[in-house]
């Protein structure tokens, strides 16, 4: 061997760190994704579209069915609707309950079995098992506002057909830029819960009681917006964590404003980094006992 391909080469070390991270990778995707509780959380969220679109179409042609906030009143025109119709209604509760309880079960569900202490004496770095349980609670996270949007648009698609979509703005789009458009809703609103997920990592590593970090980070959202809601506290608005979760709304508009969009995804990567510092500061250095 040259000594260009020696150099070029990995070295064993290197090659033994990446296998080993794939590999509790893969364990704690299986693990999450494998187990029942979680399962019956996504079918819960499949569940919304399907809900939501079979009582629309039933009252489609009653008063009632023309009515509904936000995005509802617009899926019996185009079932593409009932997508940010399911997100838009999951938004506010069910979506932050349903991470919560994943998120705040990242660490504190392996010390309350018992299963931390003896994960750490393995030849795995508390730094990469919290980063590969916080990768996880996000993957989760995409696949919860995923299984949404999936649902929702065969949902719509069965009950209502697709076509053009009528925009905010008044203009209409095609099927194809409308697809494209859905998945950009999709994509903004999972980023949007990168932010509760590190908090609940972080309340996490705070306790040994996965109940009291899923209820902890569930009454963060909720105490977030409740603070939002508040005029008075207008000066504080565009650093919660909740505030920019509808601002998924421009996407659908002809002339997609950037300016719109940004702040949002900046403030949930200032959450992210601020709660992801101090999970990794309290889990590295705490006593482990269980």
């Amino acid at each position: 061997m040259s000594h260009a391909e020696t150099a070029a080469a990995p070295a064993p070390e290197q090659a033994a760190a990446g296998g080993a991270w794939r590999r509790l990778l893969g364990s704690e995707l299986r693990l999450t994704f494998g187990r029942r509780r979680n399962l019956v959380l996504l079918l819960g969220l499949a569940a919304v579209p399907i809900l939501l679109g079979v009582v629309l179409f039933v009252t489609q042609d009653t008063a009632v069915g023309s009515q509904g906030p936000g995005f509802i009143g617009r899926v019996t025109g185009n079932g593409l609707f009932l997508v940010v119709a399911a997100l838009f209604t999951c938004l506010p509760f069910l979506l932050p309950l349903t991470i919560g309880i994943v998120a705040g079960d990242t660490i504190a569900g392996e010390a309350a079995t018992g299963t931390l202490r003896y994960l750490i004496t393995l030849p795995v770095a508390r730094t990469r098992l919290l980063l590969a349980k916080a990768v996880v609670a996000l993957c989760f996270a995409a696949a919860a506002v995923a299984t949404i949007a999936v649902v929702g648009l065969l949902t719509g698609w069965v009950l209502f057909g697709l076509s053009d979509l009528v925009l905010l703005s008044g203009d209409t789009i095609g099927q194809g830029p409308a697809l494209l458009r859905m998945l950009g809703v999709a994509g903004y609103v999972a980023m949007s819960m990168s932010g509760l997920v590190m908090v609940g990592v972080l309340l996490s590593t705070l306790t040994e009681t996965p109940v009291a970090a899923m209820a902890g980070t569930v009454t963060v959202a909720v105490v977030s917006a409740v603070l939002d809601s508040l005029p008075q506290l207008s000066a504080i608005h565009p650093g919660l964590l909740t505030h920019h979760w509808f601002d998924f709304a421009e996407l659908l508009r002809l002339e997609v404003s950037p300016e719109a969009l940004v702040p949002g995804l900046i403030v949930q990567a200032v959450w992210v980094l601020l709660a992801g510092t101090l999970a990794w500061s309290r889990f590295t250095s705490a006593d482990v006992t269980s």
